[in-house]
């Protein structure tokens, strides 16, 4: 239950162990995903294990991956590789797919893969070759690290939660088994339902992060009553159609609440003057602007369906 997790980061928390990079706080993902039936309670209880938003984001991440896809393995990073040169709509997506003999072959270049550099399994959206150019049919193909023709290349790091890394992965003539590409249209299975399932998991990982910090640094009760209602609320959101247009009012509701909630973090933070917690969260709380305006357009499309004035998307 979601309650669980939540129930547990209510405790009085302990410092928070220091993470530095991804090697350091792999094996602590892997720990908390192996005693979290969830990937929702796998989000809060990363995040409230992290000792800066970069972590929390990441176990987020991580979660969400999973609630897409309950088959991924959990003892690899997975990563999801999406945006190109052009960007992460369909008509960008130049990475191709193309039948060869029992298999396929990808061939084509992913750029900002989030976990990229210590990926272990990359889920590839690649256009069928020879589909329409305007409208190209895309499917989601699992690629191992270390699979010949995959090269991949850190990226410098971002000015926010420098820490997680992301890559530039390449692919020269990888080849495939038949039973590495998903079943179904990528698009509508996979890069469309991520959007919301990766909103609610890694915004309930990053609340859960506040509210442990929140517990051992004595901020206000309300504040914190407000976060852990907001995180039952994502708890129950994570149970909906990701692609449902009430699925996506609800969320664009809750994530409201959590711009509050962050805009008073911010004043609880100020307080702690040079503590290295407070100094990483002014750095790194633009993590959720990121995406904004896609959220916008997501709420309009979902309203417009709902009025009946717009296209199922």
């Amino acid at each position: 239950m979601p309650g669980d997790a939540i129930s547990r980061l209510l405790a009085p928390a302990p410092a928070a162990a220091g993470c530095a990079d991804v090697a350091q706080w792999w094996p602590r993902w892997r720990r908390i995903a192996a005693a979290h039936a969830t990937p929702f309670e796998r989000s809060v209880a990363g995040g409230a294990d992290a000792d800066r938003l970069g972590w929390a984001f990441a176990s987020g991440y991580q979660a969400a991956l999973r609630a897409l896809d309950p088959s991924l393995p959990d003892d690899a990073i997975a990563a999801l590789c999406v945006t190109e040169a052009d960007g992460n709509f369909p008509r960008a997506i130049r990475t191709t797919l193309t039948p060869q003999g029992a298999g396929f072959v990808v061939s084509g270049e992913k750029r900002w893969t989030t976990l990229g550099p210590g990926g272990g399994l990359f889920i590839v959206i690649a256009r069928e070759a020879g589909s329409d150019e305007a409208r190209p049919a895309l499917k989601a193909v699992r690629i191992a690290s270390g699979t010949p023709g995959l090269f991949i290349e850190p990226m410098p790091p971002t000015s926010f939660v420098p820490e997680v890394p992301h890559a530039q992965v390449k692919f020269d003539s990888v080849r495939v088994e038949a039973s590495a590409v998903l079943e179904g249209d990528a698009y509508a299975k996979i890069v469309k339902p991520f959007r919301t399932i990766e909103d609610i998991h890694v915004h309930a990982a990053s609340i859960a992060y506040l509210v442990a910090e929140a517990r051992r640094r004595a901020w206000p009760q309300g504040w914190i009553e407000r976060a852990v209602l907001l995180l039952h609320a994502l708890g129950q959101m994570a149970r909906l159609d990701p692609l449902a247009s009430a699925t996506h009012v609800a969320l664009a509701g809750a994530l409201g609440l959590g711009e509050s909630l962050v805009a008073e973090a911010d004043g609880h933070w100020s307080k702690q003057g040079g503590d290295p917690a407070a100094q990483r969260w002014a750095r790194d709380r633009r993590l959720f602007g990121v995406a904004a305006k896609a959220r916008v357009q997501r709420l309009a499309a979902a309203w417009s369906r709902l009025d009946g004035t717009g296209q199922s998307a």
